[in-house]
């Protein structure tokens, strides 16, 4: 009976480590595009952006990759994480992007503008 219960825990011991060495971090800032596309979600075109981005600069944070990169918003951002990429070794959190700028559309903003001052002549 021993002997059985310690087969079993052994396999849960061996199966937990294979399990977290698929989920290894995969960092922004060090992965090469097959190493991104391993990551759930993260495709060929979804690689592509963000390495394009990378030669511009490192990646800081994940502010810094939802500001950069089309197509990841912070629910992209925390789903990414979750399967775990990285960004200079740390994961997503919600209030990572708070403190981010929010976009503009700015060409909402020209034609806003433009047409009050057209009302006001």
């Amino acid at each position: 009976m021993f002997k059985n219960f310690l087969l079993a825990v052994l396999a849960a011991l061996s199966m937990a480590m294979f399990s977290a060495a698929t989920l290894a971090a995969t960092d922004i800032n060090k992965a090469s595009q097959a190493q991104l596309e391993e990551v759930k979600g993260i495709g060929p075109a979804m690689s592509t952006r963000i390495l394009d981005e990378r030669k511009k600069s490192a990646f800081k944070n994940w502010d810094d990759v939802v500001e950069r990169v089309k197509g990841v918003g912070p629910g992209n951002a925390a789903k990414f994480s979750s399967n775990g990429l990285t960004v200079n070794g740390e994961t997503f959190t919600a209030s990572a992007t708070a403190t981010a700028k929010p976009k503009v559309d700015k060409t909402k903003a020209d034609r806003k503008s433009t047409k009050d001052s057209n009302a006001k002549s």
